[in-house]
């Protein structure tokens, strides 16, 4: 299961008049619902006053500003319009200077410790050389002591730690080879008794007792084709097989009279005997003979084949897997010999061979397997003077690859170390020089004066661009670092209202998130947004709202940079408080997929007692997941989770029908049967499946027709009612919804709403 991630505040631990003992364990970005009195403003009070909070390791409050939006905050900072503490952000040219003369402090400091880090070891650079080369030649040695055992006859000359590590720097071309198969080669190449051994010959020919005449008989009853009485009361008794075998042994002698009863036969009974044992009769009868006498030759010559396989053959080569295989195959054949002989005697009978064709072709297998080793060993018996040179080639390459990190580190670490030999020098007076111009730039950067106009600007655009007349923020004169708030005549103002009121201290606190009081220090933030939208008309929510989600999204580059929508991560967690339905929407649209770093939580406040519930569930992708859910949605979005859970035929389709009919007929502008000829008549082959060798399929196009006579009910959905809860999956009528969609070019929405990839 996927776990969510962990950012600066790991835990927060809630003992209050309210809570009691709850823990949260927030990701990057939180979002809190709930309502006037549930304890929200407590958790934030909590995370300002660094309160029950456990830090990822490493960490503190003192490492990050934490930030809370919430009235305490406005009291504060907007008693006196007249002395509004200034603001210092990080694009303001002050805090640029400051990161210089941090960046000049930092590369003063490393060139005075190259400067004598390189002068000290200007004297030990040839001794370090040394000890590389020893420790070179020792890691060589040792781990290749095996392969030095098994090739002894190809280490001749080099059996030295020196010598031996020479030759190994020498391979031109390192190069792996497989051990077991050298090792093979070099037994034979420095073998002097080694000779060469004859290959084993593979048995029979590409003719096999399936295809051999009367081999088709074998499963089928052999009987006379004659229609008459006799041959029917024959079949009749399963006779057949006895009535030949006595006629054919009483005939001669029985004179015209029944063997047994010794009454004169009929006439003609000779000529209905032979009747019943017609030419074809015959003809099989000949075909089962002679497949007898051909399978027993046959057989019999491939099994001498592979017996004389078995005479003087490679020692290494391993035979018991073959003997097991003749064994099973002999047997096999004996066992069809006696199958054989009964059908001969009993035609009738129905014969089911053993399968040795399957056996003939894994004998077969082995023979080559075994004839590769052969020629292998033949090989290396013809030619042993180029073997042995070629084996003893391939061992060093082999060595060579073997040691290939140990000789790229030490060829590395030579040039390395003879370059810093011959640099020393010319580094440390390069370090001093570099030492003294830093020492003069911070001087320089220090004279100069920060300000604070960047953060009046952004304050005083954004007041603009939201409609506020009557009054701005300006530097107070003759006081450095103070704004005032001021109405156009110049005076100042003291009697804003409370929504007003409200939006300057968010913007102020929106440039203090990017900047701070100090210009001596910037740091990171935690920020907690505290219910910020009281008493703001809709337009001032809307800008709030996009406030918000760009310091969503500067949050978010902390856990993700790719595609990024705003520059930053100064934000290193987020907290986010509210009530208000309609700006929860506003904020979090988007959000419910991110689910490793965005979490939901719902307050609940039941008898004095608050509770946070984590707002995950089960994946309805992947049961072995979770996936977070939003408490607050409106009416339509409902509709939509009912869909996705309904498994009842009938309810669903009262979703469907007002889901249709709310999202193509109120809010595209269809009519109801516009809808129906879009579907039905010009996307009809998308609900029609096509039949190979049938009719088409028409399942589809009639459950979408039963869906479209719902819609164009008089009650409509009204987007007016929000309400507060979580839902949770259905089959064919579902698949015919979706098509509908797509039919209509609204594919996207439809994704949108399931929460699914486009």
């Amino acid at each position: 299961m996927t776990p969510k991630m962990s950012s600066a505040i790991k835990k927060i631990t809630l003992n209050t008049p309210t809570f009691n003992g709850d823990v949260v364990e927030p990701t990057f970005i939180n979002f809190f619902y709930g309502r006037n009195g549930a304890g929200k403003s407590t958790i934030a009070q909590a995370i300002g006053a660094n309160t029950g909070l456990l830090w990822q390791d490493g960490k503190s409050a003192a490492d990050y500003d934490i930030l809370v939006y919430d009235q305490d905050f406005i009291n504060n900072n907007l008693q006196n319009y007249g002395n509004l503490a200034g603001v210092f952000t990080v694009c303001d040219t002050n805090i640029e200077i400051q990161k210089q003369v941090e960046q000049k402090t930092a590369e003063r400091a490393s060139f005075d410790e190259q400067y004598r880090t390189l002068t000290t070891a200007a004297g030990s650079k040839q001794d370090a050389m040394t000890a590389s080369l020893s420790t070179f030649q020792n890691a060589c040695w040792e781990k290749s002591k095996s392969i030095r055992d098994a090739f002894d006859e190809a280490m001749k000359g080099k059996k030295r730690i020196n010598l031996f590590a020479e030759s190994v720097l020498s391979v031109p071309t390192p190069a792996e080879h497989d051990l077991a198969a050298l090792k093979k080669m070099y037994d034979i190449a420095f073998d002097t008794s080694a000779t060469v051994y004859k290959l084993f010959s593979r048995a029979g020919s590409s003719t096999t007792y399936g295809k051999l005449p009367g081999k088709d008989l074998m499963d089928k009853a052999i009987v006379g084709s004659s229609e008459s009485t006799f041959t029917a009361f024959m079949k009749a008794l399963h006779a057949t097989d006895w009535v030949r075998q006595g006629h054919d042994h009483y005939v001669a002698g029985a004179d015209g009279k029944c063997p047994f009863c010794q009454q004169k036969l009929p006439a003609g009974f000779d000529d209905e005997i032979a009747a019943c044992f017609d030419a074809q009769y015959q003809q099989d009868i000949d075909d089962i003979t002679e497949f007898q006498a051909t399978y027993s030759r046959e057989t019999g010559a491939i099994l001498d084949t592979l017996q004389t396989n078995l005479q003087d053959v490679l020692a290494t080569v391993d035979l018991v897997e073959y003997k097991d295989k003749i064994a099973l195959l002999k047997s096999s054949i004996e066992i069809n010999k006696q199958r054989i002989s009964g059908k001969v005697k009993e035609p009738t009978s129905i014969v089911a061979l053993e399968d040795t064709d399957s056996l003939l072709i894994e004998i077969g297998t082995l023979i080559d397997d075994i004839n590769r080793q052969i020629k292998a060993n033949n090989d290396v018996v013809n030619d042993k003077k180029a073997k042995k040179a070629a084996c003893v080639n391939q061992v060093w390459e082999h060595l060579a690859f073997m040691l290939s990190r140990d000789v790229a580190t030490y060829k590395a670490e030579q040039a390395k170390l003879k370059k810093e030999a011959d640099d020393l020098t010319a580094k440390a007076t390069a370090a001093r020089r570099a030492f003294n111009a830093a020492t003069g730039d911070i001087a320089e950067l220090n004279k100069q004066v920060v300000n604070t106009q960047a953060a009046i600007a952004s304050i005083n655009a954004l007041l603009k661009d939201s409609g506020f007349q009557g009054f701005s923020l300006r530097e107070k004169t003759g006081v450095p670092n103070v704004y005032e708030v001021v109405r156009e005549d110049g005076s100042i103002a003291v009697k804003l209202s409370e929504g007003e009121r409200n939006f300057i201290a968010f913007l102020y606190f929106y440039n203090l998130v990017r900047g701070s009081h100090s210009s001596e220090e910037v740091k990171d933030k935690i920020v907690v947004i505290d219910d910020p939208v009281s008493s703001m008309d809709s337009n001032t929510l809307f800008i709030v709202s996009a406030i918000i989600r760009e310091m969503v999204e500067v949050c978010y580059n902390n856990t993700d940079y790719r595609d990024n929508t705003v520059q930053g991560d100064y934000i290193k967690q987020i907290f986010i408080l509210t009530h208000n339905v309609y700006f929860h929407r506003e904020i979090t649209y988007r959000q419910v997929s991110r689910y490793k770093s965005v979490s939901f939580y719902m307050i609940h406040k039941t008898d004095n007692v608050s509770t946070v519930k984590l707002c995950d569930k089960e994946s309805e992708g992947c049961p072995t997941e979770k996936e977070n859910y939003n408490p607050v949605q409106n009416s339509y979005a409902a509709l939509w989770d009912e869909f996705r859970v309904l498994k009842s035929t009938i309810p669903l389709l009262n979703v469907i029908r007002r889901i249709l009919e709310y999202y193509f007929l109120q809010l595209c502008g269809y009519e109801g049967t516009d809808i129906r000829k879009v579907v039905l008549e010009k996307n009809k082959d998308k609900f029609v499946t096509p039949v190979e060798g049938g009719q088409p399929d028409y399942e589809k196009y009639q459950l979408a027709s039963s869906m479209l006579t719902y819609i164009n009910n008089p009650q409509g959905i009204s987007d007016g009612l929000n309400y507060v809860e979580d839902c949770v999956d259905a089959g064919q009528y579902k698949t015919v919804f979706k098509l509908i969609f797509d039919s209509l070019g609204q594919i996207q929405h439809y994704n949108m709403m399931m929460g699914q990839e486009a």
